[in-house]
């Protein structure tokens, strides 16, 4: 015998209320993902440094307007939509670093978008779930088994730029944490940015004390080998000259680097293939060149 209070029409009433309300939740499922797209392309468009001349100074507004787009697309995407709340996350982290280490000059800003970006770049991490399982034990195997490139990158450098701030922390495990980041994507794929793992490792090694993990051998090599990824990535060299000759003080090599630099930027395409990145390595190199005791 039935039990159920099914009393006039009630069943089907309800049976019919069903597939409307699945229907309605799939509109309006349609619609958010709709409107995170439409915000994703618009911050793309934004962000895109390579479609025309890029004007370094006027390019700050549009990155500012992107990742306030991104932040909406973030917002707007579903909870379940791993990938693409992936990729605008290390997005995300990619415009905050560019942003802080391209155009903010007071030092608060400057932190703050750092610990932004470091933010967005752990979020992106933690959408693997095996990170957020190793992350329980020792967070640092955790970065050290970590699967996406992009997201252990912008995190290593993020972390870095934020850790400027915060030496004790720093001295107290950070740094390990940035070397473990670093070692992780040359790992994952050493041409990602044109040998930006490669490059940033070098520059760490070269950089830090020895007691922090500091190796001026292991820098010379990184280097090199980044170098040999790109010879149009013009940071690169640049690091080289600034983190490895001038300590060495191997001026003779270290003038010939950056006039090398200077030479290539002259060329468009070269210019063009990093339009943001090569006008501040040029910058640098400019800089270097009269600031060290190299002929022009």
């Amino acid at each position: 015998m039935r039990t159920g209070l099914c009393l006039r029409g009630g069943c089907d009433m309800r049976r019919a209320f069903i597939p409307l309300l699945v229907i309605v939740l799939a509109i309006g499922h349609c619609i958010q993902a709709s409107n995170a797209d439409a915000l994703i392309a618009a911050a793309n468009q934004l962000y895109d440094r390579w479609s025309g001349a890029f004007d370094y100074a006027a390019y700050q507004d549009d990155l500012e307007s992107a990742i306030e787009l991104y932040e909406q697309a973030l917002d707007a995407l579903a909870d379940d939509d791993m990938d693409a709340r992936s990729t605008v996350l290390v997005r995300l982290s990619r415009a905050c670093f560019e942003l802080g280490e391209g155009y903010l000059t007071d030092s608060k800003e400057v932190e703050a978008i750092h610990r932004l970006g470091r933010d967005y770049a752990l979020a992106a991490l933690r959408i693997d779930p095996d990170f957020v399982s190793t992350e329980q034990g020792s967070f640092r195997a955790a970065l050290s088994s970590a699967k996406d490139v992009g997201a252990i990158f912008w995190y290593g450098n993020t972390l870095g730029r934020f850790l400027e701030f915060h030496r004790v922390t720093a001295i107290m495990g950070g740094v390990r944490d940035i070397q473990a980041c670093f070692e992780r994507a040359v790992e994952l794929d050493p041409t990602y940015m044109d040998g930006g793992p490669l490059r940033s490792l070098a520059s760490f090694y070269a950089q830090v004390p020895g007691f922090l993990g500091g190796d001026m051998d292991q820098a010379e090599t990184l280097f090199q080998e980044a170098m040999a990824v790109s010879p149009t990535f013009l940071e690169s060299p640049v690091n080289w000259a600034e983190f490895v000759l001038k300590p060495r003080q191997d001026w003779s090599t270290f003038c010939a680097t950056l006039s090398a630099v200077v030479t290539r930027a002259e060329d468009s395409a070269t210019m063009a293939s990093w339009p943001l990145y090569s006008a501040r390595a040029l910058e640098r190199a400019l800089f270097l060149l009269d600031d060290g005791p190299c002929e022009r």
